[in-house]
């Protein structure tokens, strides 16, 4: 991935504000719902989303800035062991990692001439890493499979289950830094980031959407087509309908992982008028109203 300060278009040391201004910008430019279709932007709203989430966190924005990190949040073994090696004053008890076709005794060796050719290694276990991976928030509610580079290059499909939620970490057996001597390998550890939709909310395991109705569906009622995470459903929407009304779409929600049940799905309405005023509605409303007043602020008592 490309630098984040790059991404977002900031200096190194811009504050958090800056930083958070120019990613809600990238952000409504680039965001996917804007640009149906289109993978190339889809892959820079990843990136910027993915170098925000980095630059956030001071502490991964640290160690990023210390080269202990990737810009995909991923350690640098080599960084890792160097600085364990310094801060025990060059004599620390360290865990061997492997990097490339050396560990880190024979590192030492080569600095300090300390032959260990009749010396086994010790078995030690390798390193787990971090990844943080972007998702969509259908993927993360109905589940899907996404594909992770790994910190030797190599690509893993992560399975996100169902109900997956913000900030969830998924750890992934053996997938980490390889051990040493026959040891076993580390696991990598995957942070969910789930990007906001468009129109869908979550509350725990209900989805929340805010839908506009015209005056005559809200008097009338009508046959409406929603979207859910599933896909589009008809709704029927009663006669009488104010601005507020819920309708329940049982069943429709997100997966509770510790239950196994779906959610439901929360449909509010909202009544709007045209957009341009219309002089005809407005004579009937004028007729209507001199013989059907009513007080809708009553029970407020102004």
């Amino acid at each position: 991935m490309k630098d984040p300060y790059q991404l977002l278009g900031v200096a190194r040391d811009a504050d958090q504000e800056t930083i958070k201004k120019a990613f809600r910008k990238l952000a409504k430019k680039l965001h996917p719902d804007l640009n149906p279709g289109n993978k190339k932007v889809e892959q820079e709203f990843k990136e910027v989303n993915a170098a925000y989430d980095l630059l956030s966190d001071a502490q991964k924005r640290a160690r990023f800035d210390r080269g202990e990190i990737d810009a995909t949040g991923a350690e640098r073994p080599e960084r890792s062991f160097y600085r364990a090696y310094a801060e025990g004053g060059g004599n620390a008890k360290y865990r061997e990692a492997e990097f490339g076709d050396f560990s880190a005794e024979d590192i030492l060796s080569e600095l300090f001439g300390r032959g260990r050719r009749n010396r086994q290694p010790a078995r030690t276990r390798g390193e787990d890493v971090s990844y943080t991976l972007t998702v969509s928030f259908v993927d993360a509610a109905n589940g899907a499979k996404k594909r992770v580079t790994l910190a030797d290059g190599k690509t893993l499909d992560v399975t996100i289950p169902p109900g997956t939620e913000h900030g969830q970490t998924l750890r992934l057996k053996g997938q980490g830094m390889p051990g040493v001597g026959g040891g076993p390998a580390g696991d990598a550890y995957v942070e969910i980031h789930v990007e906001p939709h468009a129109f869908f909310t979550r509350k725990d395991s209900n989805v929340h959407l805010e839908v506009p109705v015209t005056l005559p569906e809200a008097v009338l009622g009508a046959n409406l087509t929603v979207p859910t995470v599933d896909g589009k459903v008809s709704i029927k929407v009663p006669p009488g309908s104010n601005t507020g009304t819920t309708l329940r779409l049982k069943g429709r929600g997100i997966v509770d992982r510790k239950s196994g049940q779906r959610g439901d799905q929360y449909v509010t309405l909202k009544v709007v008028l045209p957009e341009r005023p219309d002089p005809e509605l407005a004579q009937f409303l004028e007729r209507w109203s001199a013989t059907h007043g009513y007080d809708p602020r009553s029970k407020l008592g102004i």
